[in-house]
């Protein structure tokens, strides 16, 4: 037995939470991959059968169409070699997917490359790996993973936050100034004033929402597609 490291079954429970589907590609028999698939979270019902485990040689000898049908429903490949990872990543972007990849090996290299993030191991990892990579994870744990993710929606979500503050505050200043200015022929705020109101606004409001931490609230949203 391989054991599964404490906070795994956490973070893959996380990961599904935030409409995000983890899936394991191994070179372990089927029988060892779906007891560890079991262990970790990724499978739930112990009698799964095809597609959603499959063993790489079964895939690999699908035509490409018939591939990106099946790719969205894997969980687990057993048996496969490093090509049925890269087969599986292009399948699924084909589909529309966002796919992130994680690898330890030379071999995994040409999956991690082509996905849209490579994540690669920092203390197990080889350097063509490493360089393959967009993102290297220092303490090779799936945990650190969910921070990545808890991260990114943070800083997607703080920017968000901040257009929607400044469309607010300038729409406001425009609207006021156009209504004045037609109804009594004054303008309220002058061009000092209005600089003024957004030197203050923009700085204030920036320092406030750009530094702004990331909540577990951020990890029930669905993810944000690629548009």
């Amino acid at each position: 037995q391989d054991p599964c490291r404490p906070g795994v079954q956490d973070s893959i429970r996380l990961c599904a939470a935030a409409g995000i589907k983890v899936r394991m590609v191994t070179g372990d028999n089927l029988q060892t991959a779906r007891a560890i698939a079991l262990e970790c979270g990724i499978l739930t019902d112990p009698n799964v059968s095809e597609p959603t485990i499959i063993e790489g040689k079964t895939f690999r000898e699908l035509s490409d169409l018939e591939r990106e049908e099946v790719a969205d429903k894997i969980s687990v490949m057993g048996r496969s070699s490093p090509n049925d990872k890269l087969l599986l990543v292009k399948a699924l972007r084909n589909r529309g997917h966002v796919v992130a990849v994680t690898g330890d090996g030379t071999n995994d290299a040409p999956a991690l490359h082509e996905a849209d993030i490579g994540l690669s191991m920092g203390i197990q990892g080889t350097e063509v790996a490493k360089e393959s990579s967009d993102i290297i994870i220092l303490d090779d744990n799936f945990a650190t993973l969910v921070r990545v993710v808890r991260w990114g929606r943070s800083v997607y979500a703080n920017i968000q936050k901040f257009i929607q503050f400044q469309l607010t505050v300038n729409v406001a200043a425009l609207i006021i100034n156009v209504v004045s200015a037609v109804s009594s022929g004054d303008v309220p705020l002058n061009a000092v004033q209005l600089l003024w109101v957004n030197l203050i606004m923009d700085t204030l409001g920036a320092l406030a929402l750009a530094t702004e931490p990331p909540n577990n609230h951020l990890m029930q949203r669905p993810p944000v597609g690629r548009r």
